[in-house]
């Protein structure tokens, strides 16, 4: 097993042979060359994959591995390896200094409170010596979306806003009774109206938090959908929460405050890398950059990563938010696979399984890529036209493999460029 990332940062390093396709025969070689070649399917789009000896750091096979894809989802390895750094075991949640019966407070991007099943911050045992909480957001330079974001995207459950200080994960849920919904938290549903138009769901407006639905068509499949974060609502939700009286005061973070870090930090790791959880990604890179700079800007801490631990790469990325949202973010394969060696030297191998989606089993692998023994480990990354993964793949041989398989501009959908790339993997698979 390896050594925990703790006492090997210094050792994680990669210099790719380009010159060494030792492991593969001539004939090995040709038949990949011909599953990614012009006569193959992947010549219709732009494809690039690259194979890699992670136990010998060498490149097995490589075919475009020099030019930039769209990686959505994929983004997330990156704010995986940046929280490993930088947050280690645990979220930063606020910041705060305390004067008389008033506790004045200021998030750092911890995304848990009221979201899914996590261990809550003990927020009552440091508020319960207080009558009032002031909040202040003066330290969020980032705005609630990210560089890039789809703005037709805003009333979905994958683009919540980011914000300093999130509350049921920045949603709203929805469910039906009737032919009607009923919302949570329950102070949005005095915002409910009926329309006339053939919308199928509760829609929200895009300046406002108000709501529309149409009672003839109205199906309530989206359980959730993002509210528009506004300092005075978020005192609201949690003066309800915490049962204390919140102001809001648009008040600077003093140089001399306390610092309250809430929870375990792999868990809501383990639920962004299986689950591709988006809030949590963007959230992630808000509490490093809390911890790095004691203010949330996503460009300042991406910055600060690819200046300090990922100066080695052999193309210089573009990487804009924590999530893959955005396609403005643009990563070759071979700095994709820099990347991955790096998580994976640096990672506990038990941890490194747990947090990559399996074939067949786990995650957004689960229904794909299914064998009787699983010989996928990875991260997906899907928006429109564009589809890629990034992480390990196992021989017959029972040896492990580091795998980045990336394409963009393809005219399919996804599940068909996934089925042909099954084709390859189980081919490459056999092959070692």
């Amino acid at each position: 097993m390896r050594h925990p990332y703790i006492f090997v940062l210094l050792l994680v390093t990669l210099g790719f042979s380009h010159s060494s396709f030792s492991q593969l025969s001539r004939a090995q070689f040709i038949k990949l060359e011909s599953a990614l070649g012009d006569q193959s399917f992947f010549s219709g789009h732009l494809t690039g994959f690259m194979l890699y000896d992670l136990d010998s750091q060498q490149v097995l096979f490589e075919k475009n591995s020099q030019i930039r894809f769209i990686p959505a989802s994929t983004t997330k390895l990156w704010t995986l390896f940046a929280s490993i750094l930088i947050l280690q075991d645990s979220t930063q949640t606020l910041r705060y200094v305390t004067s008389g019966d008033t506790i004045k407070i200021w998030g750092s991007g911890d995304p848990s409170w009221k979201y899914k099943n996590f261990k809550q911050p003990d927020f009552q045992k440091l508020l319960a010596p207080y009558s009032v909480v002031q909040f202040s957001d003066a330290n969020q330079v980032s705005p609630g979306f990210g560089y890039g974001w789809q703005w037709d995207d805003y009333y979905y459950d994958y683009s919540a806003e980011r914000s300093s200080f999130p509350i049921y994960g920045n949603l709203l849920e929805v469910r039906k009774v009737g032919n009607q919904p009923t919302v949570f938290p329950l102070l949005f549903q005095s915002a409910i109206r009926m329309t006339t138009k053939p919308i199928k769901e509760l829609e929200r407006d895009f300046h406002s938090n108000t709501f529309a639905y149409n009672p003839a068509t109205f199906l309530g499949r989206e359980r959730y959908i993002p509210f528009l974060t506004l300092p005075d609502l978020f005192v609201q939700m949690a003066a309800e929460e915490t049962r204390k009286r919140w102001i809001y005061s648009e008040e600077r973070l003093p140089a001399e405050h306390r610092v309250f870090r809430g929870s375990s930090l792999y868990p809501l790791l383990k639920e962004m890398m299986l689950e591709s959880d988006n809030f949590i990604a963007e959230q992630m890179l808000f509490m490093i950059s809390d911890r790095l700079f004691q203010e949330l800007d996503t460009e300042r801490a991406i910055e600060y990563v690819l200046k300090t631990h990922l100066s080695d790469l052999p193309d210089q990325p573009k990487w804009v938010d924590g999530s893959g949202l955005s396609r403005h973010n643009l990563f070759t394969p071979r700095s994709m696979m820099t990347l991955f060696d790096k998580i994976y030297r640096i990672l506990p191998e038990d941890q490194l399984y747990e947090l990559l989606p399996t074939g067949g089993k786990t995650g957004t692998l689960k229904n794909s890529y299914q064998a009787a023994t699983p010989y996928i480990f990875a991260k997906t990354g899907t928006m429109s036209n564009n589809h890629s993964l990034v992480g390990m793949i196992k021989g017959k041989s029972g040896k492990m493999y580091g795998l980045a398989f990336m394409n963009s501009n393809y005219p399919y959908s996804a599940s068909t460029v996934r089925k042909e790339m099954e084709k390859v993997l189980v081919m490459v698979r056999d092959m070692l």
